[in-house]
């Protein structure tokens, strides 16, 4: 048995700014003194390049887009698990394992991906994008505790770790201000809020890349609560509407991985589209192009282009993709 940790950020780099609540060198640092008090051997690898370009590049470019993405699914599939199955192989280990709360079955050359037994701290939804084989070799023994027992388990070894506080942050923004971040690397142009009720432009905002479907903040006063229910970046503008237009019933979603294989094109599953929400019923529907429409059955708040939708049957996930429309 040995630990790893990644670096995936330099926050010297202008490209990589600010302090992190997470993946960064002082949760390295806590990393390799737990690894110390449990006497298994630790070491580091250098994934910054590679997360640089796999995950902040695609997140400045897509916000630049007036899309939201979802930078932790981008690098569970790009850097974080890749790395560690390479990681793997040089120091000739079989599996890998992670913190992450969620349940991985293996039988008969195929895995199964499912919620962890925590319903509050589940993070399946940032796994559904892995591969099959890397889902073979992956153990997860946080997935059948909840986040409480584990807590009392590393106070009761007296582990370093124990002591560490919670975040849900983005690992790489500093202080959650994703905003703040943007602004030093996407180039702001200003564009028209329009009510979308009226189709009259009623101000102006300085740079699509500050909003995403459903925000408040930062929107004209309009005498009533409005929401961002539209982004169009072909006309660089910013459409906003009363709460309930932000809800969406229909959307499609494309670049699927799928973890188990359809059986019919149209079927019933359950749905989140962010991953602190519970998963919803839903009809889904495969296209002839290979995406998929989702139907809720009850309007839902906020899909946004950019950021996953993943499928549920029960406990397993099916798969997810990305919402498109």
């Amino acid at each position: 048995m040995a630990g790893v940790s990644l670096i995936l950020f330099d926050p010297r780099s202008r490209l990589q700014i600010g302090k992190a609540p997470c993946c960064s060198f002082e949760s390295t640092v806590n990393a390799a003194q737990t690894a110390k008090e449990i006497g298994i051997e630790h070491s580091i690898i250098d994934a910054r390049d590679l997360f640089s370009e796999k995950v902040i590049k695609p997140f400045v470019e897509a916000y630049s887009r007036g899309i939201t993405p979802n930078p932790c699914i981008l690098c569970n599939r790009f850097v974080k698990f890749p790395s560690l199955i390479k990681a793997a192989d040089e120091r000739h280990f079989d599996l890998i394992a992670t913190g992450h709360y969620a349940r991985v079955q293996c039988s008969e050359g195929s895995a199964r991906l499912l919620k962890g037994a925590d319903s509050g701290k589940d993070q399946s939804y940032v796994l559904y994008a892995l591969e099959n084989k890397i889902l073979m070799r992956l153990l997860l023994p946080l997935g059948e505790k909840t986040k409480q027992t584990v807590r009392q388990m590393a106070q009761t070894l007296d582990l370093h770790a124990a002591k560490r506080e919670e975040s849900q942050e983005i690992c790489f923004v500093e202080e959650g201000n994703y905003t703040a971040f943007l602004k030093g690397l996407a180039k702001a142009e200003n564009g028209p809020v329009v009510d979308i009720e009226s189709g009259k432009e009623i101000g102006h905002h300085n740079g699509i890349f500050l909003y995403t479907i459903g925000q408040r903040k930062r929107l004209p006063a309009t005498g009533k609560p409005v929401y961002v229910v539209k982004i169009d970046p072909s006309t660089n503008s910013i459409y906003i509407g009363p709460r309930e237009m932000a809800r969406m019933k229909r959307f499609t979603v494309g670049n699927l991985n799928w973890l188990v294989s359809p059986a019919e094109p149209h079927f019933k599953a359950s749905v989140k589209v962010r991953s602190t929400m519970q998963d919803e019923a839903a009809c889904l529907h495969i296209l002839e192009n290979g995406t998929v429409e989702v139907e809720f059955d009850e309007p839902q708040w906020a899909p946004t282009p950019g950021q996953s939708a993943v499928f549920y049957y029960g406990d397993t996930v099916l798969g997810g993709g990305t919402i498109s429309a």
